[in-house]
């Protein structure tokens, strides 16, 4: 089989993210966790007191990319102002996605 595991551990990453805007009591939670979960990503999305909302999501590169272009846009009742991205070493330490 060609490559190693490191290889393809690099296809996988972790990120954290953080939306501001009209992002808090609009569903925004709500769809990134149905968002995350259609792409099979593990992981995690709460609110936080400055009115941001912060995701931490892990899986393969690509969909984490995608994902983020779903939360760039926003959900239906959502303003995205700004995404903030921090890519994070793959962990492989969360099991499912979840809204806090």
């Amino acid at each position: 089989m060609a490559g190693s595991n490191t290889d393809a551990q690099s296809d996988y990453a972790r990120v954290k993210v953080l939306v501001s805007g009209r992002v808090q009591g609009v569903g925004f939670r709500s769809f990134a966790g149905r968002y995350a979960n259609a792409l099979g990503l593990t992981g995690w999305v709460k609110n936080l007191y400055d009115g941001r909302v912060e995701v931490v999501a892990e899986g393969e590169r690509k969909k984490i990319l995608r994902y983020i272009r779903f939360l760039e846009e926003g959900s239906p009742w959502s303003r995205v102002d700004n995404v903030s991205v921090e890519w994070c070493p793959y962990k492989g330490d969360l099991s499912f996605f979840m809204i806090k």
